[in-house]
């Protein structure tokens, strides 16, 4: 697509993070290929068709660092339950989806990201091969990845963290497959990461073989690390060490690596994990839902780690999680080391365009308004009492933005959604379906599995 929006308000997020009044964007066909004053771009590209930006407010594309798009059958459910969840609801449940079930789920994940501004999700999950094209026929920007795994996550519940080669064997071939079927696919909008689960799961064997995979075919990776204390304590147990610790003598922690959540991690753990140059992948919104967020901010900040923003599961709203990751990171910090206003919403926007962008090694090519870029904008509408009136207009959306304001989106040069008509999918269709699939999974979970209750507060289509 070639287009001209002219008139608008920039958010580059470039190197200077200008902001441009009256200023516009020209894109040739998936690349922007200048940006400026409307008066200079009217003149220098004559012929291209114009959309005009007034009242709008056009970024680079909100980028989620970390999300599982299936988990949107958990939502409004395990929010409010006190006990374990990650083996005892979000493990069965992957495995209860058949492949059709999956791709209505992950199709969910993508229309609810598209109506969030989002325009890359980063998603690492089980049996990503069988659903990776429901994701990419939304028209999004992919990093997908098999979360690997050689203990059998179904049995951890039970206390189980036998190695089970047979069970590590299928996640590897379906880690290969994604890499063989979609990385580069869809003209290089879908790509590929390598992804262990997390330590608690992963012998050395397994991440012995997950870095030889990943050498293999150039690919960034990713974890979930010291997400739970029985992550904690079942590495400590076994090894010794943190699962920081095991991860670093195991050789997995390295600049190409993002690992997710850090919540329990102590500050020598903070200290290595940003002497390795490894990212965070922070979710903040996620993991407040049953209480302010727990990873140790103020450390990792302090020690200079790299952070992304991502929302982990049940939602994929990036506002929500600019919103409370501010306050997190501001709490975090301490009153009293930074007066309450660190970091910047400049310093919080970087976190879900240039930071998530170098997250997967694609800072030269998405999170920025600047020649040579990828296409990927998000349009905002300032016609809005949440946006006026405009005094700092960073610190409007990252405080008070919301999904509502979403007005198009445009990946790879091209709408996926325009004046707020999502055009890669039925919306009333997937809605419906969505509805009936969870209900579905939900039921045949519970019966397969006698010591799953379902969590507190009815559910209102069980057993009929």
């Amino acid at each position: 697509m070639d287009l001209l929006i002219t008139g608008t308000t920039l958010v580059t997020c470039d190197d200077e993070r200008r902001i441009i009044e009256d200023g516009a964007i020209a894109i040739a066909a998936d690349r922007i290929v200048a940006v400026g004053k409307s008066a200079e771009l009217e003149k220098a590209y004559p012929d291209t068709e114009r959309m005009s930006g007034r009242g709008l407010a056009v970024l680079p594309g909100l980028i989620n660092a970390h999300t599982h798009t299936i988990l949107t059958s958990l939502r409004g459910t395990v929010e409010d339950w006190s006990g374990e969840i990650i083996y005892r609801y979000m493990s069965p449940i992957s495995y209860t989806m058949s492949e059709h079930e999956r791709g209505v789920m992950a199709a969910l994940g993508c229309l609810e990201a598209i109506r969030s501004g989002t325009t890359t999700l980063v998603d690492p999950f089980r049996h990503v091969v069988t659903y990776a094209g429901a994701m990419a026929d939304t028209g999004m920007r992919l990093w997908l990845s098999e979360s690997c795994a050689d203990i059998d996550t179904r049995k951890i519940r039970f206390g189980d963290y036998s190695v089970d080669e047979a069970f590590g064997q299928a996640f590897l071939d379906r880690a290969q497959a994604l890499v063989e079927g979609w990385h580069g696919a869809r003209n290089g909008r879908v790509n590929c990461q390598i992804a262990a689960h997390a330590p608690d799961n992963c012998s050395p064997a397994m991440l012995a073989k997950l870095l030889e995979l990943a050498g293999k075919h150039g690919l960034t990776r990713t974890c979930h690390l010291a997400q739970s204390t029985g992550e904690v304590a079942s590495i400590r147990e076994r090894y010794g060490l943190t699962p920081a610790a095991y991860l670093d003598r195991e050789g997995f922690l390295s600049p190409d690596l993002t690992a997710a959540h850090w919540t329990y991690c102590t500050r020598d753990d903070v200290a290595l994990l940003a002497e390795r140059g490894v990212t965070l992948a922070h979710c903040p919104a996620s993991s407040s839902r049953r209480g302010l967020h727990k990873v140790p901010i103020g450390w990792i900040r302090d020690a200079g780690a790299r952070i992304a923003i991502g929302t982990d599961n049940m939602s994929e709203d990036m506002f929500q999680a600019m919103a409370i990751g501010s306050i997190v990171h501001r709490t975090g910090r301490g009153r009293e080391a930074e007066n309450g206003t660190s970091p910047t919403p400049q310093e919080v926007l970087d976190m879900v365009t240039r930071d998530a962008a170098a997250s997967v090694g694609a800072g030269d090519s998405i999170g920025a308004l600047a020649p040579g870029m990828k296409a990927d904008l998000t349009i905002l509408d300032l016609r809005s009492p949440a946006m006026r009136p405009i005094i700092r207009l960073t610190s409007n959306i990252v405080h008070y933005g919301h999904p509502g304001l979403v007005r198009s989106v445009i990946v790879d040069g091209e709408f996926v959604m325009r004046d707020g008509k999502v055009l890669t999918v039925d919306e009333d269709a997937l809605l419906e379906e969505a509805d009936a699939v969870t209900r579905a999974v939900w039921d045949r979970m519970i019966a397969a599995n006698p010591d799953i209750a379902p969590p507190p507060g009815e559910l209102r289509w069980l057993n009929g």
